[in-house]
């Protein structure tokens, strides 16, 4: 399978587990809050997997994942779900595609 495919079907994964953790909050736009998280983390799959930096697999979505969440964080003010969700995501979809 292509990096590509990977990056996307890894990136649909981890949209879904994001928006599947939304659904008991309660927002005030909850629609749009929840298209922008899954094309979020659709992006971080598919960065990490495409990305092609001088580290280990989970090295490498670690600190894409992280790195890629700090501006939901900030505009949330949700450091610690959207940071760690972005953290164990990156590591996972690293080591998938290392």
């Amino acid at each position: 399978m292509s990096r590509i495919v990977v990056g996307i079907v890894c990136g649909v994964v981890f949209g879904i587990v994001s928006v599947a953790t939304m659904i008991p909050l309660k927002m005030e736009d909850k629609k749009r809050a929840m298209i922008a998280a899954f094309t979020h983390r659709l992006a971080v799959g598919f960065v990490i997997c495409n990305s092609a930096l001088p580290l280990s697999g989970w090295q490498n979505g670690l600190l894409l994942g992280l790195l890629l969440s700090v501006p939901d964080a900030i505009i949330t003010k949700a450091w610690a779900p959207i940071l760690g969700l972005g953290a164990i995501g990156g590591l996972i979809i690293g080591i998938i595609a290392g």
